[in-house]
């Protein structure tokens, strides 16, 4: 399992950050405009997420990754670029999403019973990873700590290749960074936020239907993100908003409105999501008692920072 790691790790950190820097290259093709629901000022190149979908397929292939994961993350990569580059409609997306966690769900033999709720958990996920990825850093950010407590959660679990795999996921995350950390040279994308938002959900759900882990560890890893995305969602939903629209009411987008800046909110997100992951790795060596005041605790402690986040704007 060591060798794989540590071979994983700078491959798919080196494939990220040579296939974005490539694209680069062709910065004038591809630029997100700024429009008035969006943070940044100038013409942006999107699709960096390109070099992160490229390290996981490859390091993935040679990991022996399931064929049919692989195929769903591709697919899922191909119809996010065609959704970058010409819109496309809601349904079609959604349902493709559904259909990717029910290919999840069959492939790893979850009881049809679950299946419904877990493709809600994935669907809802690979969603909410796109929502939150509108500020410099942030949704790169998410990726290093998220996928870095779950390769931690399966080494302890013993599960070599999903821990290689998910450390080269936060490793293909970090070379995107290099790029991408604010002021930022190059977005995401749907082409990598849908896919990371798929494994974040997905590979929770195969980590607790493995006994990996908890239900509660992947929410903890990617707490930010999945607290932030919901609220506002709930939120927008009971002021009768449509919540399936581009808006500026994130707690993030909120901050760098009130002039945290791209930079200085990253930081601050980076540091909950940092903290959030090893609180999540640090639990799984402690007894359920702990985990039933450490997690809750947690929450409301990210609940009560946002809250009064918006109150303070």
């Amino acid at each position: 399992m060591t060798d794989n790691l540590w071979l994983a790790m700078p491959v798919s950190f080196a494939l990220s950050w040579a296939a974005i820097g490539l694209r680069l290259r062709f910065a004038d093709r591809g630029l997100d405009q700024p429009n008035h629901r969006s943070l940044h000022e100038q013409p942006t190149p999107h699709g960096g997420g390109l070099g992160i979908v490229l390290a996981l397929l490859v390091v993935g292939a040679w990991l022996s990754v399931p064929t049919l994961l692989l195929a769903v993350v591709l697919g899922l990569a191909l119809l996010s670029l065609a959704d970058d580059l010409r819109h496309l409609p809601f349904w079609l997306r959604l349902t493709a999403h559904l259909g990717a966690a029910a290919a999840l769900c069959h492939l790893i033999g979850l009881p049809i019973l679950w299946w419904p709720p877990a493709m809600l958990a994935v669907g809802w996920m690979t969603n909410l990873y796109n929502f939150m990825d509108g500020a410099d850093g942030l949704a790169g950010s998410q990726g290093v700590a998220g996928f870095a407590a779950y390769a931690a959660g399966f080494a302890v679990a013993g599960d070599p290749a999903l821990t290689a795999w998910c450390a080269a996921a936060a490793a293909a995350c970090a070379g995107f960074l290099c790029f991408n950390w604010p002021p930022a040279k190059i977005f995401m994308g749907d082409v990598g936020s849908i896919p990371l938002g798929f494994l974040a959900g997905g590979l929770g759900i195969v980590g607790i239907w493995q006994g990996a882990w908890p239900a509660w560890f992947p929410l903890l890893a990617f707490a930010p993100f999945v607290l932030d995305a919901s609220a506002t969602l709930a939120r927008r939903a009971l002021e009768g908003k449509r919540v399936w629209e581009a808006h500026r009411e994130h707690v993030y987008q909120r901050m760098v409105q009130m002039g945290y800046g791209h930079r200085g909110m990253t930081l601050r997100w980076a540091a909950l999501m940092a903290a959030g992951a090893l609180l999540a790795v640090a639990l799984l060596a402690l007894p359920p008692s702990v985990h039933w005041i450490a997690v809750p605790a947690w929450l409301t402690f990210l609940v009560w920072l946002g809250t009064r986040t918006i109150h303070k704007q």
